[in-house]
């Protein structure tokens, strides 16, 4: 070979290998759904976000709130107003300034949009002031002391007034946010490119030039390109496979417990099909039907002990858990004496369950460990936008449901136990509990509000409308060089501080 041949082809290689270590790749469980804050639902596009849109708040490894785009906040006295400093010398990806005047329009954009999924979680949100250009008083109807974890998520996330109004309804076709990576291209069910925004705020802090994110749904392939070097970080890695990998020590392996939950939930107002069930319209069957679950044995068969068990809407280790109603232990003779007593000795009920692996698992162990007590549960497994359409019908008994959960508790039982809210599939309605999901609401004193959720639980898990069973651990793994990976409950890759080094 000419000798000016091998030298350039050393050169293009080592260019090659240099370019290689600024791309940073990503394996996801899903396809996101649409990329536009205002409309988005899914969890995985909730990581896509993370590098693309800032957001006011963000949440740190404890959960406490941490400035981003904006820098401080206040309370008023009456708690009924939030007036929120915006960090200065900020651009969106188009070049347009952030500013109060941008931050009222994404705030009235999220509450007003057809079809915006932020709206419920604006609702008290009664108008936006422009306080002078870098200063913004959120007004609110009624005191709501979730807002700032609503505002560390989706409704906190500021896109571009100036794209948003140019493209409507197809802004997310090509997003235009303030995040450290700007939008590049998205081919479906294949990848969404990012590539690093020069004018970020924090780009000190940002270490690749570019980001792919490809869905693989099956987790043995995701991981088989994680070990073939296709992939430098994947998430959601299979329960069964994290033992192997921290045997071979070849990747790195995270564990967190995730503040959502897996649960079963019931029919018990949803529809007519309430009151034709056993499970629905009997709270002592219902009571039955946990007593005959064993929750240890359902973390260990089906996540491989990779979860903590739990009874509540947040996990045993969150400053908001009731003590005072522990998770409760399998007890076959009482949940019998139970179903006696409620004169359905062997109740018929039919569990809907989404396709993916470790919910049919979850439904299949349910279905032998509700037998001994004398249940029959029949499984039907139902593809997942389909069961979220029979759920909103009340056409099930039954159905199993995970939640990836919210920062702060509100988001995780408001909408699910208040009377006909939107995730309230379980049909469940109480005076008394919405009573109760208000007053939390406008409380700020965290032992207040511990007092009211003790108080919420003491009912809802009497009335059982949710069964919840365990909270998974989000399982990620790694090219041991990648340095910077955080662990925050919420289950969200920050990309700001991640760094490829040198093996260890």
């Amino acid at each position: 070979m000419n000798p000016r041949w091998t030298l350039a082809l050393g050169a293009a290689l080592l260019a090659g290998a240099a370019h290689a270590q600024t791309a940073l790749r990503i394996g996801l469980a899903e396809d996101p759904d649409v990329l536009d804050p205002t409309l988005a639902r899914t969890f995985v596009g909730r990581i896509v976000f993370s590098a693309l849109c800032d957001k006011l708040i963000d949440i740190d490894e404890k959960l406490a709130m941490q400035p981003q785009l904006a820098t401080s906040w206040d309370w008023s006295a009456d708690n009924k107003a939030l007036t929120m400093k915006i960090r200065p010398g900020v651009t969106f990806h188009d070049g347009e300034k952030l500013d109060a005047a941008a931050v009222k329009f994404n705030l009235e954009r999220h509450k007003t949009m057809q079809g915006s999924n932020r709206r419920g979680e604006l609702a008290l949100l009664s108008s936006v002031d422009v306080v002078d250009p870098m200063t913004v008083k959120l007004n609110l109807s009624a005191p709501f002391s979730p807002l700032l974890a609503a505002l560390a998520d989706r409704a906190g996330m500021m896109v571009s007034p100036k794209a948003a109004q140019a493209a409507g309804a197809n802004f997310g076709a090509k997003p235009v946010c303030s995040g450290p990576f700007k939008f590049v291209e998205r081919v479906a069910q294949d990848r969404i490119v990012l590539e690093r925004f020069d004018g970020y705020w924090n780009k000190a802090n940002v270490h690749f030039d570019r980001i792919t994110y490809t869905p693989i749904v099956d987790a043995t392939v995701r991981l088989a390109n994680l070990k073939s070097g296709q992939f430098d970080f994947i998430e959601r890695v299979a329960s069964s496979d994290i033992e192997k990998l921290q045997a071979e020590k070849k990747f790195k392996v995270t564990r967190i417990t995730e503040i959502g939950y897996q649960g079963i939930t019931i029919n018990v107002g949803k529809s007519e099909q309430a009151k034709n069930n056993a499970l629905g319209k009997d709270p002592r069957v219902r009571e039955a039907f946990e007593l005959a679950i064993d929750r240890q044995g359902l973390a260990q068969v089906v996540m491989d002990n990779e979860a903590t068990v739990g009874n509540q809407w947040v996990a045993p280790n969150n400053t908001y858990y009731a003590k005072n109603f522990p998770v409760p232990k399998r007890d076959i003779n009482k949940a019998k004496a139970l179903l006696k007593e409620a004169g359905i000795p062997n109740p018929s009920v039919t569990l809907m369950t989404p396709t993916t692996s470790d919910a049919q698992r979850l439904a299949l162990v349910v279905q032998a460990m509700t037998r001994e007590a004398g249940f029959d549960v029949k499984v039907q497994a139902t593809e997942f936008a389909t069961s979220l359409n029979l759920a909103d019908k009340g056409e099930f008994d039954a159905y199993v449901l995970a939640w990836s959960g919210r920062a702060d508790p509100d988001g995780n039982t408001f909408s699910f136990h208040g009377c006909k809210q939107p995730l309230n599939y379980a049909g469940y309605c109480s005076a008394e509990t919405d009573a109760l999901l208000n007053q939390v609401r406008s409380q700020r004193d965290p032992a207040e509000r511990k007092k009211t959720y003790e108080q919420l639980a003491a009912r809802v898990l009497k009335e059982r409308p949710i069964i919840y069973l365990y909270h998974r651990n989000w399982l990620w793994a790694y090219n041991p060089k990648l340095t910077g990976v955080r662990q925050i409950p919420d289950g969200l890759l920050r990309v700001t501080g991640l760094k490829m080094g040198t093996a260890p």
